[in-house]
């Protein structure tokens, strides 16, 4: 096989995992006074552009990836799937990201990333989005520590997890309802801390899209086996009122064909007279 026939891999096309991946490295970059908020803006909206890895690559370049000297690279390579076990999604190391701000502006985490030990995050004037339904855990138990002031912080956990809210609001407050739900066990413990002045840190369980549409699919195969076991218990029972019917005329010499009939007059016949 020559050259000619093997793809450039930098021509592949870019998924929104890749997108977002580039848009955090510039959010950490902007974050660290490394970019302004013009050439983030112009970046980010070239990176929400990109179709290619060829064109998300130049993106992030001249920028060092978190902990790390080098420049950050778009993986080309498909990840490897998980085994769908909590096991499996407590890994260790030091996280991915362990801090973000958002100061008049806006913060994500979310998709595949490692939640570190501890997270700690500050919204003023502002808002950030901390998603752990698909992200993996350094620990079984790590620790999300909010600063929302004028701002707010939602946290998204998926069904199984522990939550426990610990936060101090003055003017503002931290969402309760999902503290004290027993976790699956092996499932991790995620601790919520930190204040909140005139703003807010929420906390919601919810499923990932494909979780919910897996769910659904279900439902839909559950109702229509329901369906067809009803139709078949209809047909039988309308076969047995059906045969009962038949056996009725025929107890009554109705239903026969002709020979039946004239068997039947004849038997009467010689029983009236034999008596």
């Amino acid at each position: 096989m020559t050259d000619d026939a093997v793809p450039d891999r930098s021509d592949l096309r870019a998924s929104d995992a890749d997108r977002e991946r580039v848009a955090e490295v510039l959010r950490d970059a902007v974050a660290e006074g490394r970019l302004d908020m013009a050439e983030f803006e112009e970046r980010l909206e070239q990176t929400y552009a990109a179709r290619t890895y060829r064109e998300l690559a130049p993106i992030t370049r001249d920028l060092p990836v978190p902990g790390a000297a080098a420049p950050p690279v778009v993986s080309l390579h498909k990840e490897p799937s998980r085994d769908g076990g909590w096991a499996g999604r407590i890994v260790g190391g030091e996280g991915s990201s362990t801090w973000a701000v958002a100061v008049m502006s806006g913060f994500q985490r979310k998709g595949r990333w490692t939640v570190p030990r501890r997270f700690t995050c500050v919204a003023f004037w502002g808002g950030g989005e901390i998603d752990l339904r698909e992200a993996d855990f350094s620990a079984g138990e790590v620790e999300i520590n909010c600063f929302a002031v004028m701002g707010g912080v939602q946290i998204t956990v998926p069904p199984g997890v522990e939550v426990v809210v610990r936060g101090i609001g003055v003017m503002g407050g931290f969402d309760q309802r999902e503290s004290g739900v027993v976790g699956e066990p092996g499932a991790p413990r995620v601790v919520v801390t930190g204040f909140a002045f005139w703003g807010g840190v929420g906390v919601e369980r919810k499923m990932t899209r494909a979780a919910r549409r897996q769910e659904k699919l279900d439902r839909k195969a559950a109702r229509r086996e329901l369906h067809a076991s009803f139709r078949d218990d209809v047909q039988e029972a309308h076969r047995r009122m059906l045969d009962g019917h038949k056996d009725l005329l025929r107890g009554h010499g109705l239903g026969l064909g002709p020979g039946e009939r004239r068997g039947r007059r004849e038997e009467r016949r010689e029983r009236r007279h034999e008596e």
